[in-house]
């Protein structure tokens, strides 16, 4: 009521107000988001929302795949302990980094993929770069395939796959598909569905390929086979391996997929996720990388991904073991417990994923 008193009359001071009014774009920005709709809730996040407020202290999260120990809570490898004293006593500054990362970051997360004495690696024709774990480090190579690659935009991705892999390359511009993978009946690999549709794929077509442990199944498919109707259909493979060392234990074995696919002549491109099989899921260490030619290509590649980007391991086995042994003796207990159903399913399928078999009305 003072102001009202300094101008005079309430009128005089709406009209004071107006005159200062900020131009009407300006004004309308308030409400510029008034039309954005609410977005579903997230299928995976969803459960362990629901984890959360279960007051049942027997209560097990089948949600997020994140590993933990018996305790529940998560596991912190030593490897990782003692980075972190190292970055610690190195009194590290945080300066920039280049555009594609660390380049010692790089060259080490293609040797973990592509083998230590990889003739590739050696000669300098891999572009990598330092990629926000798996799902920042696909799209990167989402963004590069929309924008360079010319056979096709069109990404062809194994029935199921992970839930974030249709959002992230239909955001970069890519047309989404699918080709059989998974066989109900067996819970295992549809061998002759997926060799049917992938001979079908158009020429030049992007395949996406679950390096191990294939997620959500937990299913691998047969690699020598896939990887020859890959390269007699010419498709282009873009591999996900976000468990290397994780599924069997092995890191070599774990690879065998990418490095089959270049021993048979593939020149793929590969996103990395370090959450998992180093049990980094806050840090989002990732790398993404493509396969070329010569050194040519490689410098005009990883030259355009730079413009893209820029507007271990003994507890891993461990960990891995582990979960082959939960796998075990679940099964065991299934039998034990009076089930006639065959449960073979769940120690041939590996990985943190596993497709029961059950349908809906058996599941709570």
């Amino acid at each position: 009521m003072a102001a009202v008193r300094k101008f005079g009359s309430r009128a005089l001071l709406n009209r004071t107000l107006q005159s200062y009014a900020l131009p009407a774009a300006y004004s309308r920005c308030s409400s510029v988001w008034a039309n954005v709709a609410m977005g579903p809730p997230d299928a995976i996040l969803g459960v362990t929302e629901a984890f959360k407020k279960d007051s049942n202290p027997k209560k097990i999260n089948l949600g997020v795949g994140a590993y933990r120990g018996d305790d529940g809570k998560p596991f912190i490898l030593e490897c990782v302990k003692k980075a972190e004293r190292q970055m610690l006593e190195e009194n590290l500054d945080h300066e920039y980094a280049p555009i594609t990362g660390f380049p010692a970051f790089g060259q080490a997360s293609a040797r973990l993929a592509f083998g230590e004495d990889s003739q590739l690696v050696k000669d300098g024709l891999n572009a990598t770069t330092q990629g926000v774990s798996g799902t920042g480090s696909l799209r990167i190579g989402a963004a590069f395939l929309a924008r360079h690659y010319q056979a096709s935009k069109e990404i062809y991705f194994p029935a199921p796959t992970w839930g974030n892999h249709g959002p992230i390359f239909k955001d970069s511009g890519l047309t989404t598909k699918s080709y059989r993978y998974y066989d109900p009946a067996t819970c295992g690999f549809d061998f002759k569905g997926a060799m049917e549709d992938i001979s079908k794929i158009p020429e030049g077509s992007i395949i996406l390929l679950h390096a191990c442990a294939h997620n959500p199944t937990g299913v691998d498919p047969k690699w020598k086979e896939m990887s020859k109707v890959i390269k007699d259909r010419r498709l282009y493979p873009y591999f996900d391996m976000a468990y290397q060392g994780f599924a069997s234990g092995d890191i070599n074995q774990d690879a065998f997929a990418l490095r089959q696919f270049i021993k048979d002549g593939h020149k793929p491109c590969l996103a990395q996720s370090f959450a998992k099989n180093m049990g980094l899921y806050g840090e989002r260490a990732g790398a993404f990388t493509i396969v070329c030619a010569d050194k040519d290509e490689q410098a005009r590649v990883l030259s355009q991904i730079k413009i893209l980007i820029r507007p271990l391991l003994t507890e891993v086995k461990a960990m891995a073991d582990r979960i082959i042994t939960m796998r075990d003796r679940l099964q065991d207990g299934l039998k034990r417990e009076g089930s006639s159903r065959n449960w073979q399913h769940i120690t041939e399928q590996i990985g943190m994923f596993c497709f029961t078999g059950l349908k809906p009305d058996q599941t709570i």
